[in-house]
């Protein structure tokens, strides 16, 4: 009986806890270990980034030391987060494994919302990314597949974060409205060196390419361009040169690359007209730009067409006009045949009300001028100078000065001069109307100027423009006079037929 009943008490659940009670043991005989050592073993067997680039081995589950004072990656280490030893402390043949134990510590990150917490291992992190960085530049380095994964998890693990995005546009006509400056980013003392070591890695010769692509790869790509939303502009420094040494480096990106931030030019043109990074990424295309083969392919010619000339269209052109123009420019100066597109393109997005923009367009407008040649300049002539002639009789004092300032740059003046019976023509009634009319002084002495200009050259058709004028200028007065005419006996009619609901007919 009594064997009967001893037969069916659960023995596995009686061998579970006998191992558990066993397993409790042991790990708090283990905690009584010295603290260095047993960080260092357990960083180098369990710390992993969930946010690299891509997963790497089959550390998937993603352990991490734990306790209850700080977190990494949303998950609790260890508060024993002391210093490694220096790499001067330790024999060469055990740099390679200090170096990538280090790499590992890095991984861990810390809340810098609040200034007073872990101090201390704050500032153990920052003197370790220090040291890795003087490591790595200083020292014959041999980069092997391991150290790249243990690399690009690192880095993954403490750039790859949420980037707030603006809640409002800051910029109205172009101007910006935050007086208080951009956002810094609290942890910027150790995204700094994270940055650092990332461009000095990628730099390094013995960085070899072909193996660094499985783990810097697309993914690793699209996050670090996202990344250039940030509010910081010494991080979007950072990332527009890391950036451009990418692009450089791993060939096989290029394209990913160009078509990568074409997307975020579309979103930005298309969608909400909100990016910090426009400026930045407009500087390293205007060096691919640079770079490219002649003949232009026709993705190229396709980028300029489809990407850059709507990027004048964004109300707050003014932040990245500079870097626009330069790479509209460069575009030209490989092939001098877009003029004629260009031209155009700018034309299509010629701001109507937004004067200071106006401003901005005429001044690309002056260095697209300036490198095309006498036979692209014929095929937009017309359209080109009805836009001027809007702009030289423009009200705002600014566009109109800069309208006429066209004719101090010595090229554009020879091209109008060589082609002045179409010109003339085109410009001669906003001459006139500024001559007679326009109230600032510098604006009235420019156009006389101009005037003068034409007239030296050709007083033929100078008079002959003259008389078209007058002669358009009297007929504009009679029609004048007829529609008065045409009113005041509308009002007489109607005066007379007030009494009764009868309708007037004009002819």
């Amino acid at each position: 009986m009594i064997k009967q009943i001893l037969s069916k008490i659960p023995k596995k659940n009686m061998k579970s806890a006998s191992d558990s009670s066993s397993s409790s043991n042991s790990s708090n005989s283990k905690r009584s270990e010295g603290g260095s050592k047993r960080l260092s073993s357990e960083v180098d067997g369990v710390i992993s980034a969930p946010f690299s680039a891509m997963s790497i081995g089959n550390n998937s589950e993603g352990n991490f030391l734990r306790d209850k004072n700080f977190m990494v990656n949303g998950n609790l280490v260890s508060a024993s987060f002391e210093a490694l030893p220096s790499f001067r402390d330790v024999p060469s043949s055990e740099k390679q494994n200090l170096f990538i134990k280090k790499l590992k510590i890095c991984c861990i990150q810390f809340d810098f919302t609040d200034p007073t917490r872990n101090l201390k291992e704050k500032e153990i992190k920052r003197q370790t990314l220090l040291e890795i960085v003087e490591y790595l530049t200083s020292a014959n380095v041999k980069i092997s597949e391991t150290i790249m994964q243990e690399v690009i998890k690192m880095v993954s693990a403490n750039i790859f974060r949420e980037i707030t995005q603006p809640q409002e546009n800051k910029f109205v006509d172009g101007v910006d409205l935050e007086e208080e400056g951009p956002t810094m980013d609290p942890a910027w003392t150790h995204l700094q060196i994270v940055y650092e070591f990332l461009l000095r890695f990628i730099a390094l010769p013995e960085t070899d390419a072909k193996i660094a692509k499985k783990y810097l790869d697309h993914f690793f790509v699209l996050k670090l361009l996202d990344l250039f939303d940030s509010e910081d502009p010494r991080e979007r420094e950072y990332l527009k040169t890391i950036l451009h040494r990418i692009y450089g480096k791993f060939m096989v990106h290029r394209p990913f690359i160009r078509n990568a931030i074409n997307n975020i030019f579309y979103c930005f043109i298309f969608e909400n007209e909100k990016h910090y990074g426009i400026a930045e990424f407009l500087e390293v295309l205007g060096s691919i730009i640079n770079g490219f083969a002649l003949p232009l392919k026709e993705e190229h010619k396709l980028f300029l067409v489809r990407t850059l000339i709507p990027l004048h269209k964004p109300k707050n052109l003014s932040v990245y006009h500079q870097q626009l123009s330069y790479c509209v420019t460069q575009f030209l100066e490989k092939d001098c045949k877009l003029a004629d597109t260009v031209v155009r393109g700018l034309l299509k997005y010629w701001p109507v009300t937004n004067s200071l923009k106006e401003v901005l367009f005429l001044n690309e407008l002056e260095e697209v001028l300036e490198v095309t040649q006498p036979p692209e300049f014929q095929l937009c002539i017309v359209p080109l100078f009805r836009q001027i002639s809007h702009c030289l009789n423009s009200l705002h004092f600014q566009v109109a000065e800069r309208a006429l300032f066209l004719w101090n740059n010595d090229h554009i003046e020879n091209l109008i001069k060589q082609n002045r019976e179409v010109i003339l023509p085109i410009i001669f009634a906003a001459l006139e109307q500024n001559a007679r009319h326009h109230w600032n002084q510098s604006v009235h002495s420019l156009t006389l100027n101009v005037r003068k200009i034409f007239y030296d050259l050709d007083p033929d058709l100078f008079e002959e423009s003259l008389l078209k004028f007058q002669e358009d200028e009297s007929k504009e007065g009679e029609l004048k006079e007829r529609h008065e005419a045409t009113w005041k006996c509308l009002e007489e009619l109607a005066a007379e037929r007030a009494a009764s609901n009868e309708a007037v007919l004009v002819s």
